[in-house]
């Protein structure tokens, strides 16, 4: 064999190796929601079980999985189409007509993601309560897309800068307006770029926890907080708990994969000229 073809065969060996490390965690977590709750609390763990679909039918029949449910679906769809429109014309202003602080602006931007949001929820707290916006989905959905916009700008942004210049200008030699630019001629080519950073952004939001654990806490609980509340005084339901972070996660598992060409092609356009 080749020096070259055993360096294909150990990366390939390698690649495989860090996704099933990856992979794992979800991996046990199915599996622990087909087990009893016997079975999932057994020391040293059972591998050998006798898989059993109760944990996963409690999940289901609790009366709130349903209301959890859509505010998951309303906070992270409702979020995600305020954050593009937010990002989409701020992107396309510092792509196309950058000035000196455009590269300070979005170092600021993304520094917003390194601040812990442990360390801004008293302030973030009590505006939402002088509001009236504590337990409201739609305040929720708002908090998501300003957690979400630096990503997504970014995103936006790497893509707009690798278009070239040239189309815009056509554009306006033919009487394109600003308005046109963007909605004409600048989405219809974009459209792998906004349906990563739009897959990105509904991820974040269907995942984020503390957030919805501090701002809400009956109507607007999405189910983050519906996979927290299976932890009691009595102690914690293993079983049913990953059982019901089976049924949270599923839905943007299948989106992931069904989208992933799309994901993978606007997340790495113009990393290779």
């Amino acid at each position: 064999m080749s020096r070259a073809r055993r360096v294909r065969w150990e990366l390939t060996l390698l690649a495989y190796l860090a996704a099933l490390v990856m992979f794992f965690p979800i991996l046990w977590l199915f599996l622990t929601g087909l087990k009893s709750e016997g079975d999932a609390i057994a020391i040293p763990p059972k591998l050998l079980f006798t898989p059993t679909l109760e944990s996963l039918r409690e999940a289901l029949a609790r009366s709130d999985y349903a209301r959890h449910f859509l505010n998951s679906v309303v906070s992270a769809l409702g979020s995600t189409a305020l954050a593009l429109a937010l990002a989409i014309p701020a992107a396309y202003s510092m792509a196309f007509y950058p000035t000196r602080r455009t590269k300070d602006t979005l170092l600021w931007v993304i520094s917003t993601k390194m601040m812990p949001p442990v360390g801004v929820i008293i302030p973030v707290y009590l505006i939402f309560r002088d509001l009236r916006w504590l337990d409201n989905v739609w305040a929720l959905a708002l908090m998501y897309a300003v957690m979400n916009l630096p990503v997504v700008v970014w995103t936006l942004y790497a893509y707009f800068r690798e278009i070239p210049h040239e189309i815009m200008e056509a554009a306006r030699v033919d009487g394109a307006g600003t308005s046109e630019e963007l909605t004409r001629v600048l989405l219809p080519v974009s459209g792998p770029a906004v349906a990563s950073a739009a897959l990105l952004s509904v991820i974040l939001a269907w995942n984020e926890a503390f957030w919805s654990l501090n701002l809400t806490s009956a109507q607007a609980s999405p189910l983050s907080v519906y996979v927290a509340s299976f932890k009691t005084a009595e102690g914690l339901f293993w079983a049913k708990m990953s059982a019901a972070s089976m049924i949270a996660v599923l839905p943007v598992m299948i989106m992931g994969w069904l989208a992933q060409r799309q994901l993978v092609r606007g997340l790495t356009f113009g990393a290779v000229k």
